[in-house]
């Protein structure tokens, strides 16, 4: 069995994600997204809200699980048996930062690979923090967030 993991923030998750998410699920045998902290951002949702809105997204697809991390990623793939961490592309600027945490990462456990999924064109400029400042000004996000969780994401991000 193939186990990979998907690390993130994920503040909120956004159809971008979901793609990736859904994706790697027809790769590997069980994917597990990993709700993290990024000390570099200020996260919108607690870890707790977060998992809760990727498990309402995620419901119909058998081979994912939603877990809250802690630590480095290379540690927590490790706990979970994974041998895969999945990380999304969405630009040449995505590349190079993915690029030098997937050396770090190589260099705390040479037993983990990374494996880059490039972003489908039409979501290549999503983010949550591209919609995240839309909402700040009242525009329309219905297209970037999972209808599943878009009343949550509705009542913390319009005012």
């Amino acid at each position: 069995m193939i186990k990979a993991i998907y690390p993130g923030t994920f503040d909120p998750i956004t159809v971008g994600h979901l793609d990736v998410i859904e994706r790697a699920a027809r790769i590997y045998d069980h994917v597990i997204i990993a709700v993290m902290e990024n000390r570099s951002k200020t996260c919108t949702f607690t870890k707790e809200e977060r998992k809760k809105m990727i498990e309402k997204c995620v419901r119909k697809i058998k081979n994912v699980e939603v877990v809250i991390g802690e630590g480095l990623t290379v540690e927590l793939a490790e706990k979970h048996g994974c041998k895969i961490v999945v990380r999304g592309i969405r630009a040449v600027s995505d590349y190079e930062s993915e690029l030098a945490l997937a050396t770090a990462n190589m260099t705390l456990n040479s037993s983990i690979e990374t494996v880059f999924m490039v972003s489908k064109p039409e979501l290549s400029f999503l983010s949550s923090s591209i919609a995240k400042e839309i909402a700040s000004f009242n525009g329309d996000i219905s297209e970037y967030i999972p209808s599943a969780i878009m009343k949550e994401v509705s009542k913390k991000l319009y005012k």
